[in-house]
């Protein structure tokens, strides 16, 4: 099987360097710069490095685009173009249906979303291991070939990753919860503690564990953040609408000091979280 990776940042790296091990694939990888290009052949994450999209999607039987949101539209156009008729073509931004709609006439791409990744970037980072039990959301267009899905599928599940269809619009929405919103409130609980710091002459207390594990993603990899909150922008306000109105209950409730009624509130969301893990398990 041969490869083609677009982008070998941390995901396309990994991509790589799980379809090179996994899959016994042959890798070929192209992106903008050519010393990253050099240091991902040298941490073998590709087998050879291509001049061109073109070159690295020639006799390719699947190409995953792993650059940055904006910009993958554009990128899958031209891998397309350059591929053969029975090619599947993929990406793996977080965003889905801005590049469903532009590229949902051709019956070869399917859009992709690892849900994999770290607070770190780069190909230096990247592991063979990343998408290892991580579900990997595709959308396929409504001219997606059964065929063709089934083959990424069987890709994808290669890599070590749980692939699952979703429609474009559901996944926008779902990650704008579960996975937007986060980093949302990360920034705003790190500003806010550091606007605390400056209140008083004193410092803080050392943070605790909860507080850096709600504040781990804050400010990671801003140029990419600000693509997906862009890209996003409906489904995240109306994440943030639905927060901002479910903290001003919280408000209203802590304000009334009813002891029971704040410890029920709380143990709701316990319920919650219980209630989450045990779907996402019963899916599998």
């Amino acid at each position: 099987m041969r490869v083609a990776v677009l982008g070998v940042g941390l995901i396309g790296g990994s991509i790589g360097l799980a379809a090179r091990q996994r899959l016994g694939a042959e890798v070929v990888g192209w992106g903008p710069r050519r010393a990253t290009l050099e240091r991902a052949l040298e941490l073998g994450a590709i087998d050879s490095v291509a001049d061109s999209v073109e070159e690295a999607c020639a006799g390719a039987e699947l190409v995953f685009c792993a650059g940055p949101v904006a910009a993958l539209p554009e990128l899958a156009r031209a891998a397309l173009a350059a591929s053969g008729p029975e090619s599947v073509v993929s990406d793996a931004g977080s965003t889905k249906r801005g590049i469903v709609a532009a590229l949902d006439r051709d019956e070869r791409f399917v859009g992709g979303h690892p849900l994999a990744g770290a607070e770190t970037a780069g190909v230096e980072n990247a592991r063979a291991d990343l998408f290892e039990g991580a579900r990997w959301y595709l959308t396929p267009g409504e001219r997606t070939g059964a065929v063709r899905l089934e083959r990424l599928e069987r890709a994808i599940a290669g890599l070590g990753a749980r692939p699952r269809a979703i429609d474009a619009a559901a996944h926008d929405r779902l990650m704008a919860t579960v996975s937007h919103l986060p980093h949302v409130l990360a920034d705003v609980l790190a500003s806010q503690a550091a606007a605390e710091l400056t209140r008083d002459s004193e410092r803080l207390p050392e943070a605790g564990p909860s507080f850096r594990d709600a504040t781990r993603v804050a400010g990671s990899n801003p140029a990419i953040w600000g693509d997906i909150f862009a890209a996003n922008r409906d489904a995240v306000t109306a994440a943030i609408d639905d927060a901002v109105a479910r903290l001003r209950e919280a408000r209203e409730l802590i304000a009334a000091g009813d002891p029971e009624a704040i410890a029920a509130w709380h143990g709701r969301a316990a319920d919650s979280r219980a209630e989450l893990d045990e779907d996402a398990g019963a899916g599998e």
